[in-house]
């Protein structure tokens, strides 16, 4: 069995008790000081960093821990290149020792003092929905494979937060997630997407449960959608762009007109990523952002959600080109059209890509307003 002290970010006891597997109320915790230390912020990141000092650090003192959590605990630290070094804890006046982890990354730099609180009131929710997905990977797949995963990993527990923080739906039946019961998640595939698979009982509308049922799930992040218009001109801008959906689906044109979308980074707003993508697809500075929608894409087999917009953007003839990203491998062209010529591809049904024709829909109900304030 072994003590280990904590500094840092797992001393945020829900953090803590999901990197160890455990319920908060499980964990066996004392206040703990490490003399000649002092925990510092780390220039450019969310976490700090311990190293020598005048002082004390304080930490959590956490006593007999099993081979396997302390595993538990590599393998999640081990993502920021720490490692556990042996010392000597003081802990209600009497000295004990101790394993903490530390890092000899010489491009950290510290910054400043570092406070738990102003972590924990940024970072901390998120920091424990991250934590809980890449714990699911402990023991079955490689820290490197969860590294590479990483930023979707962010990206998937944003989408979560944003989940908890912001619902406007109604549900007449009054039943919430509590009445979802003996849940099991497995993941069958996880890369850039994941899949869950969920097998789980839920509450009839007879009061009743239902038998065991096994659901599949594709688990993407958050998207941003956001249709330029320019009130002036009376016109909007698409672009097309290669769609490996509709070529999966065997359509012989996978080149789809569709508004400017992109997926939330880790942490990043909706209205952020917004003017965000309208930068990157189609060098567009949106001046207004109006709310269109916010949405499920497909909420049968699918977690990805929709932020909706319309822009309101400058839209000359010289604003068309190709853009995109190298990295992404993003090749996409833009073009304008009226109004008009954008109800009549909705009107004919030549408009397939479903949040352009709800944006299209939107634009048309408040157009006439949008122009009259222009």
């Amino acid at each position: 069995m072994t003590n280990v002290f904590v500094y840092g970010t797992l001393r945020h006891v829900p953090l803590l008790a999901a990197v160890l597997g455990k319920e908060s109320d499980a964990l066996e915790l004392r206040q703990g000081r490490l003399a000649d230390h002092a925990v510092f912020a780390v220039k450019g990141q969310d976490f700090p960093i311990l190293k020598p000092a005048e002082g004390q650090a304080e930490g959590l003192f956490i006593g007999d821990l099993s081979d396997t959590e302390i595993e538990r605990l590599r393998f999640y630290e081990g993502s920021y290149d720490y490692d556990l070094t042996d010392v000597s804890v003081t802990v209600d006046g009497t000295e004990h020792p101790a394993r903490v982890f530390k890092s000899d990354n010489t491009g950290w730099v510290p910054d400043r003092s570092w406070s738990l609180d102003t972590w924990a009131a940024r970072f901390g929710e998120v920091t424990v929905l991250r934590a809980i997905e890449e714990m699911g990977y402990f023991g079955q797949r490689s820290r490197e494979d969860v590294d590479r995963m990483l930023p979707m990993i962010k990206a998937r527990a944003t989408a979560k937060m944003q989940a908890k923080r912001r619902n406007d739906a109604v549900s007449p039946s009054g039943m919430t997630a509590a009445d979802v019961s003996d849940v099991t998640l497995t993941r069958p595939y996880s890369e850039f997407f994941t899949m869950e698979e969920f097998d789980l009982s839920f509450r009839r509308y007879d009061g009743a449960r239902s038998d065991m049922v096994k659901r599949a799930v594709f688990v993407a992040t958050d998207a941003v959608i956001v249709l330029p218009y320019d009130p002036v001109r009376d016109r909007v801008l698409l672009i097309e762009q290669f769609r490996p959906g509709p070529f999966a689906r065997g359509d012989d044109l996978p080149w789809q007109l569709e508004p400017i979308a992109g997926r939330l980074d880790a942490e990043e707003s909706p209205e952020s990523c917004a003017r965000r993508e309208a930068q990157e697809e189609a060098g567009l500075a949106l001046t207004e952002l109006h709310e269109v929608a916010n949405c499920y894409a497909s909420p049968g087999c699918s977690t990805e959600f929709y932020n909706i917009y319309l822009g309101l953007a400058d839209l000359p003839d010289e604003v068309v080109g190709v853009s995109g990203l190298e990295q992404e491998a993003e090749d996409i062209r833009s073009y304008v059209y009226s109004f008009d010529a954008l109800m009549q591809m909705v009107d004919r049904m030549q408009i397939v890509n479903a949040p352009l024709v709800l944006a299209a829909l939107w634009l048309a109900r408040h157009r006439d307003r949008l122009r009259g304030t222009a």
